[in-house]
C-alpha cells in the first residue's frame, strides 16, 4: 500500500545498500513526509549488494528448472522433415488455444510476422496497412520492405492502441489506381503493445478486410497478457484474423519461440517461407518442450505480473519528478516520464538504478519503459521503489552519480546508518 507517496512498511525491516550508502528501514508505518533527519556517508565499494532487478522487459527472463527438465528430456526429431513431435505438439496446442487450423514454430516473433506478412502479399509490391508504432513497422528492421518488398501503409496508432477504421479505410488502395498504386493486400494489428484491443474491435477490422477482399494478421506479441486483462478467451480476440504470431517467449517466459497459426494452406506456405529464411530447425523439440513448460504453467501468472506493475507504476507516479498514467497500465508494461523542470538527468538516473541492478529501458531522453515478469517478485518491486526514490532525490540534489559527501534530508522513516569495513 502506498500514503502520500512512500510505501508502508508496518513490520518490515530491511537492510538496503545504495551508491555508496547503507540503509535501514524501521517498523514503524509512515503516513507521510516525516521530518526525520537522516545522516548518511560513503561505504567501501565492497559492501554493496549484489542483486540484479532486470525490467528492461519480459524477454530476460531465464528458463526454469522445469523448462530445462523438459529440454533435457524431450522427445525429438527431424522438424525440417515435419517429424519432431515435441514441435507437432507445442504447435497443435497453440493453434487449438487460438482457434485456428494449424501451427508453425518459428524462431522469433520477427520471423513469425514475416512470415505471415510474406504469405498474405505473395507479390512484390503488394501493400500492408499497419499502425505507424507498430512493432512490425519499426521495430522489426523493416523486413516486410528488404525482403519482402512489401509496401507498408502506416496508419497513426491511437494512444489505446487501435487504429480508427474509417482511416483504415481511407488507406486502402483504390484498385482503379493499380496502374500507379500499390496493391494493398493485407491489415496488421498488434495486441498487445502495452494497450490491449478488443475482440469488438478486432472484429470490426476484420469485417473492413473481408469487404475489400484483405487478410487480416494479428502481432499477438503479449495475446495472453491481452486475454487476461481483458478476461476474455485467446480465441475470442483473434477470431477474425486470418493468421496471427503467438509470442511464447515475452510474457510467458518461454527461452525461444513463437508459433504461427492460421489455415492448413496459409501454414504449409509458411513453412516454406521459414525454410528459405533460414528459421527451419532439424531437432528443435528440445527448444519446443521449453515453451510448451510456459503455455502450461506461466499463463496464470500473468495476472500476479499486471498487479505487481500497477503497484509499482502506482509507487512511481508519487515520485516527485516522475509520472506515470496510471489508467495506462493495463498488462506488464509501465512508461514513466520524468517531469519537464523537475531537474532530473534522466542519463544520471538510469546510471545511478543501474549502478544498484535495477535495469530500464530508456525510451527517449524523459521517457523509461519498465516491463515485469513472473521472475520479479514483490520483494524486487519495494527494492525498486526504493531505489527510484533515493535515485531521484540524489540526482535533483546533487546531479552526481556518488554521494561523496556527508548530509541530510527529510524524508520518512529511515535510518542510514555508516557501515564499518
Amino acid at each position: 500500500m502506498f500514503f502520500n507517496g512512500f510505501l508502508d512498511f508496518s513490520n518490515f525491516l530491511s537492510l538496503f545498500f545504495f551508491n555508496g550508502w547503507s540503509f535501514l528501514e524501521t517498523s514503524s508505518t509512515c503516513h507521510g513526509i516525516n521530518s526525520q533527519i537522516i545522516w548518511f556517508s560513503t561505504l567501501n565499494s565492497s559492501t554493496m549488494v549484489a542483486r540484479t532487478v532486470d525490467l528492461r522487459s519480459d524477454t530476460v527472463t531465464k528458463p526454469t528448472e522445469t523448462m530445462r527438465a523438459a529440454m533435457a528430456t524431450a522427445e525429438v526429431d527431424d522438424d525440417v522433415l515435419g517429424a519432431d513431435p515435441t514441435a507437432s505438439r507445442l504447435e497443435s496446442e497453440v493453434a487449438k488455444i487460438t482457434g485456428k487450423e494449424a501451427g508453425l514454430f518459428v524462431s522469433s516473433g520477427t520471423m513469425g510476422n514475416l512470415i505471415s506478412v510474406l504469405v498474405h502479399c505473395d507479390i512484390r509490391g503488394s501493400e500492408a496497412i499497419l499502425g505507424d508504432n507498430s512493432h512490425i513497422h519499426i521495430y522489426e528492421n523493416g523486413g516486410i520492405s528488404t525482403i519482402g518488398g512489401v509496401h507498408p501503409r502506416p496508419v497513426k496508432n491511437n494512444e489505446d492502441g487501435t487504429m480508427d477504421i474509417d482511416s483504415i479505410e481511407v488507406a486502402i488502395r483504390d484498385p482503379r489506381g493499380e496502374l500507379v498504386f500499390p496493391t494493398t493486400k493485407l491489415i496488421c494489428l498488434e495486441n498487445s503493445h502495452a494497450k490491449c484491443l478488443s475482440a469488438e474491435y478486432t472484429g470490426r477490422v476484420g469485417e473492413l478486410a473481408k469487404k475489400h477482399g484483405l487478410k487480416l494478421h494479428i502481432d499477438g506479441a503479449r495475446i495472453f497478457n491481452a486475454s487476461v486483462a481483458l478476461g476474455v478467451p485467446v480465441q475470442r480476440l483473434v477470431q477474425a484474423a486470418d493468421s496471427v504470431s503467438v509470442c511464447l517467449s515475452k510474457g510467458l517466459g518461454a527461452p525461444v519461440g513463437s508459433v504461427i497459426v492460421g489455415s492448413k494452406s496459409f501454414i504449409t506456405k509458411a513453412r516454406r517461407l521459414r525454410k528459405t529464411l533460414g528459421g527451419g530447425v532439424r531437432q528443435v523439440g528440445f527448444i519446443c518442450a521449453a515453451a510448451f513448460v510456459a503455455l502450461k504453467e506461466n499463463v496464470e501468472k500473468l495476472d500476479g505480473d499486471h498487479k505487481k506493475a500497477k503497484e509499482l507504476a502506482e509507487g512511481l507516479n508519487q515520485i516527485k519528478g516522475l509520472k506515470v498514467d496510471i489508467a495506462a497500465v493495463e498488462t506488464n508494461i509501465i512508461y514513466v516520464d520524468i517531469v519537464e523542470g523537475s531537474k532530473i538527468t534522466a542519463e544520471k538516473l538510469y546510471k545511478n538504478l543501474e549502478e544498484h541492478g535495477v535495469l530500464v529501458m530508456p525510451k527517449g531522453l524523459s521517457r523509461m519503459r519498465i516491463v515485469l515478469h513472473h521472475q520479479i517478485s514483490s520483494s524486487d518491486v519495494h527494492y525498486t521503489l526504493s531505489c527510484f526514490q533515493l535515485s531521484v532525490v540524489c540526482t535533483k540534489k546533487t546531479g552526481a552519480t556518488r554521494y561523496q559527501h556527508l548530509g541530510m534530508f527529510h524524508t520518512r522513516n529511515l535510518i542510514l546508518k555508516r557501515s564499518h569495513s
